[in-house]
């Protein structure tokens, strides 16, 4: 039970910095039902189920209550979890297509999941429950922003820290010289009760306030002189960052470094300095991303490098002292920035801010708090910086840009970068790239510009030497006349032939004087092997080229295509011209007789495995 006699179930997040208190007494199920399945939210919410943010957990919650509003509406409500049936959950799908819910398989999935939690479901539902769930619709095409509104949300948000960094700034050197005792304050009242304010700030984290008797209660309200000087979000404004410039923040974070919105709200103050503190600032920021699973926590390395798509046209136009272009100096700024604020706040949230209000459920109330960074806050900063768009009206005029979000962000930065982002490249490519129709023209002639460009550098390279079955039992009779006809000494010609000079796809005839390093033993890709005039192509390697082939018309279709062109469209070039020397029935053998040594080898080669590092 909650201080004011709610019945709620308390969730924390998966680092217990968030807190989410659900409120079920809102639930009107008769008794009976109500606490079962008041038992199945709580399975659901608990360490180890699979949920791991308060957002999650609030999105179980408005399904469990969504579900309650539907069995409320009935002519007959089920008093027992027993009497729930196939037809309420069918009648559940019925009620939200009927209300237009976008996201109707995904309720249908976690109510499913709610109910099989919960104890002593009906033989009939549970055979419901077993099966499929209706198709997923379609995803819908989405727009990315596009480079040059990417530029004008970058510099919005850097005025806007510029701005607050120069406020904090000045009230903390104001506050430092008070105490210093280098300010008459004896004949100037407001300058007193401005620095009143700030001493209290500072020491309290809040503006002075005192008990007043409202009516309904005793009130701590702010002091009459404190409300004369403006709002309390303001006034707590003067030394500490406000909700908004948090806003400005994260969305720069986004803009620079295209993270996870969650992972950008849930980043730490605490750091390692890689650089030492010396050269160029380099901190690594331990991240988390619950959906990755075993892969949750991660490492992202803010460096003091420019993001070159999001700054202005002219480089010389941004100073070298300004530190917002790049992530490191974004990083370092805020948690300068946001310092006092944390030890208000607790934890070791980067993004912290004074709440006078609001803030979910289990946070209402003024307060220093984690920002949660929703939609509303972002996109409130949207339009107050109301920025336009490249595209006009009919009249010419400028039409203003698309709502911000920090998912359109992430969209954009793995589109004009085109990698990805604490995912995988397919997920790039399936759910980020094949969405965006942003620039999705543009994107199509950069990837048929890469294709035909690396396809035609990889066969203006050398091409391989291949050795025929025939030459290479000639060889073995003839060593020296081979070695003479091969321009090869006949102790190298040897070793080759015994496989001692194998790399991978090929054998290397001069391992210390190759084309790609210039002094000392090769260290290139066994890939670039394919158009190096020290390889030789022996009937030997024919598996392995043909599994190194499939394998990369395979990763074709899994990866980012423009990623694909620019590393394996050469390669997969020469692979091709060399397996038309051979006739398919060869090339069929070499195909059906590769075992698991050369898949492995495959693998082992595309994953850069054998690359010398």
């Amino acid at each position: 039970m909650s201080e004011d006699g709610r019945q709620i179930v308390r969730c924390y997040s998966q680092d217990g910095q968030d807190r989410r208190d659900l409120d079920v007494s809102v639930l009107t199920m008769p008794e009976g039902l109500r606490a079962a399945m008041i038992a199945a939210l709580v399975a659901r919410t608990a360490p180890g189920a699979g949920l791991n943010s308060t957002h999650s957990f609030e999105s179980v919650y408005r399904v469990l209550v969504s579900f309650d509003r539907y069995l409320a509406g009935l002519a007959v409500v089920p008093q027992s979890l027993a009497e729930v049936g196939s037809e309420h959950f069918d009648g559940f799908l019925d009620d939200r297509e009927a209300l237009g819910v976008k996201s109707i398989r995904w309720q249908l999935a976690e109510l499913r999941r709610l109910l099989l939690r919960a104890s002593g479901i009906s033989a009939t539902l549970a055979a419901r429950l077993a099966r499929p769930l209706p198709p997923q619709p379609p995803s819908k095409p989405v727009h990315s922003y596009t480079r040059t509104d990417l530029k004008r949300i970058a510099e919005a948000a850097r005025a806007t820290l510029r701005s607050a960094e120069r406020r904090i700034r000045t009230h903390r050197e104001l506050l430092d010289r008070f105490r210093a005792g280098d300010l008459d304050v004896s004949t100037d009242l407001d300058l007193r009760r401005r620095l009143q304010i700030l001493d209290h700030l500072d020491r309290v984290g809040d503006v002075p306030r005192r008990d007043r008797n409202c009516g309904k209660g005793v009130y701590n309200a702010p002091e009459v002189w404190v409300m004369l000087r403006g709002r309390i979000k303001d006034i707590v404004g003067w030394l500490y960052l406000m909700p908004e410039e948090i806003a400005a923040a994260a969305v720069l974070f986004g803009v620079m470094t295209g993270q996870n919105p969650d992972v950008i709200r849930t980043m730490s103050a605490a750091h390692h300095r890689a650089d030492g503190g010396t050269g160029a600032g380099t901190a690594i920021v331990g991240l988390c991303k619950p959906r990755r699973g075993h892969r949750a926590y991660m490492d992202l390395a803010l460096s003091e490098v420019p993001d070159w798509i999001s700054i202005p046209d002219r480089p010389t136009e941004v100073s070298t002292r300004d530190t917002l272009h790049t992530p490191f100096g974004l990083y370092v700024l805020v948690h300068d920035l946001t310092a006092r604020a944390r030890q208000f706040a607790g934890g070791d949230r980067l993004l912290v801010a004074y709440m006078s209000a609001g803030g979910g459920r289990s946070l209402k109330g003024r307060g220093w708090r984690a920002m949660p960074l929703n939609g509303t806050l972002v996109s409130a900063l949207g339009r107050t910086w109301n920025l336009p768009s490249d595209e006009v009206d009919a009249d010419g005029r400028e039409l203003p840009m698309r709502p911000l979000r920090l998912e359109t962000l992430r969209m954009t930065y793995i589109e004009l970068h085109q990698k990805p982002v604490a995912h995988t490249e397919r997920t790039a490519a399936t759910r980020y790239l094949v969405r965006n129709r942003g620039n999705i023209n543009e994107y199509r002639k950069v990837v048929a510009d890469t294709l035909t460009s690396e396809v035609a550098k990889a066969r203006a390279r050398s091409t391989i030497t291949t050795m025929t079955a025939e030459q290479v039992t000639h060889a073995r009779d003839n060593l020296e006349q081979a070695a003479e006809e091969m321009q090869l000494e006949p102790v190298v010609l040897e070793r080759m032939l015994a496989g001692e000079l194998d790399t991978a796809l090929a054998a290397c005839t001069d391992n210390d004087n190759g084309p790609y390093t210039p002094q000392g033993p090769c260290q290139a890709s066994f890939l670039l092997c394919l158009g190096c005039e020290c390889a030789r192509a022996l009937p030997r390697h024919l598996r392995l080229q043909v599994i190194v082939h499939d394998r990369l018309t395979e990763r074709r279709e899994q990866m980012n295509t423009l990623y694909w062109a620019q590393r394996f469209a050469g390669p997969h070039a020469q692979l091709a011209d060399l397996l038309e020397q051979h006739d398919r029935a060869a090339v069929e053998d070499a195909r059906t007789g590769a075992g698991p040594t050369e898949r492995a080898l495959a693998d082992r080669l595309l994953n850069r495995e054998l690359d010398i590092r």
